[in-house]
């Protein structure tokens, strides 16, 4: 494999990692249709563990199979497929090596009574990674939770073993919990200081929602009114974001969030790709759909990235 002088800057930006690390990095982001651009498309399928199998699976009875999501991971040209324990155990031999894989270590359910201290629970661990040939490990953790410092902690010990065998980490940060507000989850200070969290934290990828022009609080919205820092338009708020991961230093791809129309995912992705993000990490809006509509989305959400579109 042939890194691109891209690929090769970014690899630049982690200087403490050791070649195994850089190397399952490099793979993720050589893979696939985008692969040597520095943008990404990831498939992330951990939904049935966050808001149940039928939620999840049942607008598209096929995606129950965990073959269905290899599969549909690799005819799309995808960088990576992240999902639980399970669901990777389940394909890992049939699809060895076909795609990159991120196993999700935590996981959170829609039946935990956790409100104002929402958590997720370790389901996985280092040494599955390497058994099923994982390029990464994931976490999620939800900066303004009650039970946030906890979280971290448990993040920082598994990202410690993950770095020391050459396995990369990619951390969901999504704000909530505490006093945050609904509104306040997606506000564009509150997910630049998850984003930030997220890479004082050591992650190489993060992961967060794409923010809206809401500020949450007041301290921060005299600074962002004293600064005149630009959220008018999605391609500004994701240049803000990107501009908090050390000056975009971090790797950076965008949730796709809930089912929604395909114009508004395409809209997503032009603002990410304008605002200097590396792409998106798309699940209930793709596998909810008929196998070939979700391919069709996946090719011009690539061809988008590719700047064909």
């Amino acid at each position: 494999m042939k890194t691109t002088r891209k690929v090769r800057e970014i690899l630049s930006w982690y200087e403490s990692d050791n070649p195994g690390t850089k190397a399952n990095l490099a793979r993720m982001l050589m893979a696939g249709r985008l692969g040597g651009t520095g943008k990404m498309v990831i498939l992330p399928v951990d939904q049935g563990f966050e808001h149940g199998p039928a939620r999840s699976f049942a607008p598209n009875p096929a995606a129950y199979d965990p073959h269905y999501h290899f599969q549909m991971a690799i005819d799309a040209g995808l960088n990576a497929y992240a999902a639980p324990l399970g669901m990777l155990e389940a394909g890992a031999d049939t699809f060895a090596g076909q795609v990159p894989l991120i196993l999700k270590m935590n996981s959170s359910n829609s039946l935990s009574r956790e409100k104002a201290a929402p958590t997720q629970a370790l389901t996985a661990s280092i040494q599955d990674a390497l058994r099923l040939g994982c390029s990464a490990v994931g976490f999620t953790i939800y900066p303004g939770s009650d039970a946030q410092f906890d979280m971290m902690e448990m993040v920082r010990e598994m990202s410690e073993e993950a770095k020391a065998v050459g396995l990369a980490v990619v951390l969901w940060s999504y704000p909530r919990g505490g006093d945050i507000s609904k509104d306040g989850e997606t506000a564009l200070d509150i997910v630049s200081y998850a984003a930030h969290k997220a890479a004082l934290m050591g992650a190489h990828i993060i992961k967060v929602k794409l923010p809206s022009a809401h500020i949450e609080q007041a301290e921060a919205k005299k600074v962002y009114e004293k600064e005149g820092i630009d959220g008018s338009t999605q391609a500004k708020r994701v240049e803000h974001v990107v501009q908090t991961l050390f000056n975009g230093r971090r790797i950076v791809v965008f949730s796709g969030g809930a089912t929604k129309g395909e114009d508004s995912v395409y809209d997503d992705a032009r603002a990410i790709r304008d605002g200097g993000g590396n792409g998106s990490i798309i699940g209930r809006n793709t596998f909810q759909r008929k196998r070939e509509d979700a391919l069709a989305m996946l090719d011009r959400l690539v061809r988008i990235y590719q700047g064909k579109e």
